[in-house]
């Protein structure tokens, strides 16, 4: 959740006090945060800015996962309204009056994640949290935010304002899973879920429904389709582990599903399980890989080594003077995920294993 960080950003000296608060809730989840505020009212563990709130702003908000505004919702839409390019791609925006008495998701409430951190403050904060899109307010379920549960890229955003008011109004849609799609469905809400053998049978049956979303590994292809449909295409999930020498196989088989729970992944839905090539003869290692159903694949030290990636945390200086690289299970998981990939839960610890999951862009 967040894997890169959250910027709080406060004006006033109260806005700071509730910033603050914030940040407590955030760090009790894990969630990376750093609080700005200008010079005049920063306090201990506040970073003090002279800039002006809008060049702030701006610096940080293509580099992190959200941004909370602790200010008016006017004076947060006006900074933030420049900075604008997609709803794919925006960070998730959330506004919280100064006395943190409500918290509003304003832009990427579904797939960048804002009104799930807008209830998440509201319930450290004791606000109410203000939600206002559509599918929200019915209680169902949109495309972009199935997407975002279920770790699917859209391949034709400009289909998602037809589809989601189908689902709003009431239409019947279908979702429809094509040809081998590695997908697990309980966590797919308001959709009959149907499969297919291959795209084109896929869009056969989506034109016998009112509108649809379908699932796919396979390219886009809008030959034959006549009903408005959102292609999604599973994203490619890697997890990369690290051991101590004779860590037992329950501990790893343990650390890998906590890891995977806190990023609500199922581990039905993992592509890649990678580790250093040292590890090829480890029984635990081998054995924890068969009992979660995946490969164990093994990465040449030389190539953890030279890897270089933004998300990588600081080199471990034990794992490098005893392998010679910085890290493991963090390179194993971006080398594994792709070129584009990037880390949705960095290097978490525990039992003597080392866990980190990345995700395909």
């Amino acid at each position: 959740m967040f894997p890169r960080g959250v910027v709080i950003f406060a004006v006033t000296r109260q806005g700071v006090e509730t910033a603050a608060k914030i940040r407590d809730i955030f760090n009790k989840k894990q969630i990376t945060c750093r609080v700005f505020a200008p010079q005049k009212n920063a306090t201990e563990g506040v970073i003090a800015t002279e800039k002006r709130l809008g060049e702030a702003v701006s610096k940080v908000f293509g580099d992190v996962d959200a941004v909370v505004a602790v200010m008016a919702t006017g004076i947060a839409v006006r900074t933030i309204a420049p900075l604008l390019k997609s709803k794919l791609l925006d960070p998730a925006v959330v506004c919280v009056d100064t006395s943190g008495k409500f918290v509003i998701s304003l832009v990427s409430g579904h797939y960048g994640g804002a009104n799930e951190l807008a209830k998440l403050i509201a319930e450290g904060l004791g606000a109410l949290p203000v939600i206002t899109t559509a599918s929200d307010v019915l209680g169902k379920q949109s495309v972009d935010e199935l997407a975002r549960t279920l770790c699917c890229k859209i391949l034709n955003p400009e289909s998602l304002v037809a589809v989601n008011s189908a689902l709003v109004n009431g239409e019947e849609l279908a979702l429809v899973l094509a040809g081998t799609t590695k997908i697990s469905t309980d966590k797919i809400e308001d959709y009959e879920v149907i499969t297919a053998e291959n795209t084109s049978h896929a869009i056969e049956i989506v034109n016998c429904f009112d509108a649809g979303v379908i699932i796919t590994n396979e390219e886009a292809s809008l030959g034959g389709l006549r009903k408005p449909t959102t292609f999604l295409k599973p994203k490619t999930v890697a997890v990369g582990i690290g051991a101590r020498k004779n860590v037992a196989e329950e501990d790893i088989v343990e650390t890998v599903k906590c890891a995977l729970a806190r990023v609500h992944i199922p581990v039905e839905r993992v592509n890649r399980l990678a580790t250093v090539e040292i590890k090829k003869d480890s029984l635990s290692m081998n054995k924890a890989a068969e009992r979660l159903g995946l490969k164990l694949e093994f990465i040449r030290i030389k190539e953890l080594g030279s890897f270089r990636h933004g998300d990588l945390s600081p080199d471990s200086k034990l794992v490098k003077e005893k392998f010679g690289v910085g890290g493991v299970c963090e390179q194993a998981a971006l080398i594994t995920a792709g070129k584009k990939a990037k880390l949705v839960l960095k290097k978490t610890k525990a039992k003597g294993v080392t866990v980190a999951v990345a995700l395909e862009e």
